[in-house]
């Protein structure tokens, strides 16, 4: 018998705002020493009440928004009751029955809901002991809930990826996995090929650090609940971790339902009315939208993908290009090959004076270009197949021999046209021979 996967997603990530969701604790705690970016509201002592962050609220309605998500009309928090060591309340703030956005889709996908509420502290096992650092603790985290209705891992990652291009391109989150600001969670059962009812329990993928990681712990547990199934075994509803050395997942606790968590309104915050669910904001685009603007302006495909995933750089290429009078793409060319400086240790202004000062040079006549894209394209021929393969980057690296032949006195714009046309003539004259 056939079995098929159904697989939802739960992605958590951390909110950039300047202080906690509750409280004006840093929201960065990262790197910091354990329990010392804490205060009474964030580690829950008597008498601490919390107020929400203004910031963290309206980052919640842009990005459900760009999810195409139905914003409500009313939202509240309420809180979320259970036990575990990093919860210093013993309940999470959270969202539950009235969420910030629901109805939503992105990249084909049905997003379930969208929804805010503050992050745990971090348990740390270490020398048969468990120690707790409540730094994160009450860190603002939006959850993004998917309906179930991915049935191949590869596409789960797919998704991913360009969710996380899309959190850090609006700057609602720097989305960094290695840091802990996005966690992926996943829940997979199988049914019988054909059958449209979801399965009667589900298994929940937590403690995933990365796409790659997650994409192996799916196919992992497919094949585990396949030989359950297969051999007449029922499928446990519980929460299972990856073991990716030995190549297995491992039961870790029975997996709750929302009613294990007895939801009810925070009486110590007033709902979201409104007024403050209507905030409107800049508009959102998704990041196709925005690679197909880049593109159409003349950036490659790949130079695309890279402005749209890295939103200091796409700031700095329209920041280049302004001073410059260079095109988007002379601009965001000049940025990615770093080739008056690196954007991510100086200022724009630097890396622009001294692309001015390098425009100041005498630049080199027609036949003087010339002589040296011919030298070039017959030095490089690999790079030369490499672009005519449709690999933009090769064309990047011949414009960068040329430019250090040339001393710099070459037009960046007009040694990238001079190039191709030397390329082309070059395969039509082989060609015909």
């Amino acid at each position: 018998m056939k079995y098929e996967p159904v697989i939802g997603l739960e992605v958590h990530t951390q909110v950039k705002t300047a202080s906690k969701m509750f409280c004006g604790c840093p929201a960065d705690s990262f790197g910091r020493e354990p329990n010392s970016n804490t205060c009474p509201v964030c580690l829950a002592l008597p008498g601490a009440l919390p107020v929400p962050n203004e910031i963290a609220v309206q980052k919640t309605i842009q990005l459900a928004k760009a999810l195409g998500c139905q914003i409500a009309d009313f939202s509240q928090f309420e809180r979320k009751n259970y036990f575990y060591p990093d919860l210093p309340k013993g309940f999470q703030i959270s969202q539950y029955a009235h969420p910030v956005g629901e109805a939503g889709e992105f990249e084909g996908i049905p997003v379930r809901r969208v929804h805010l509420e503050e992050d745990t502290g971090k348990l740390i096992h270490e020398g048969g002991e468990s120690l707790v650092d409540f730094n994160r603790s009450g860190v603002p985290l939006i959850e993004i809930v998917t309906e179930p209705e991915f049935s191949d891992p590869a596409v789960v990652t797919k998704f991913l990826k360009e969710l996380r291009t899309l959190l850090v391109h609006l700057e609602i989150s720097d989305a960094d996995m290695e840091k802990g600001s996005l966690r992926l969670e996943a829940n997979i059962s199988l049914r019988r090929a054909g059958e449209k009812d979801l399965p009667p329990y589900k298994v929940e993928l937590k403690n995933i650090n990365s796409f790659g990681f997650l994409e192996k712990a799916l196919r992992v547990e497919i094949e585990r609940q396949q030989e359950l199934l297969a051999s007449g075994k029922e499928v446990a509803q519980e929460t299972r971790g990856f073991d990716e050395k030995k190549g297995v997942t491992v039961s870790q606790r029975r997996k709750e339902e929302a009613f294990d968590y007895r939801y009810f309104p925070e009486p110590d915050l007033p709902p979201l009315t409104k007024q403050t669910l209507r905030f409107e904001g800049k508009a959102m685009r998704t990041p196709q939208e925005l690679r197909d603007d880049y593109i159409a302006q003349g950036v490659s495909p790949d130079y695309s993908d890279i402005l749209v995933r890295d939103p200091s750089l796409s700031q700095g290429t329209a920041a280049f290009a302004k001073a410059t009078r260079e095109s988007i793409a002379g601009s965001a060319s000049i940025l990615i090959n770093k080739r008056y400086g690196d954007l991510k240790k100086e200022p724009i202004e630097k890396i622009v004076s001294r692309y001015k000062v390098s425009q100041e040079k005498v630049l080199l006549t027609g036949g003087e270009i010339e002589t040296l894209a011919d030298k070039i394209v017959l030095d490089n021929e690999s790079a030369v197949a490499d672009y005519l393969k449709g690999k933009e980057p090769a064309l990047q690296f011949l414009l960068g021999q040329l430019m250090k032949e040339s001393g710099g006195k070459v037009a960046p714009q007009e040694a990238l046209d001079l190039l191709k046309k030397k390329i082309h003539a070059r395969t039509s004259t082989s060609a015909k021979n």
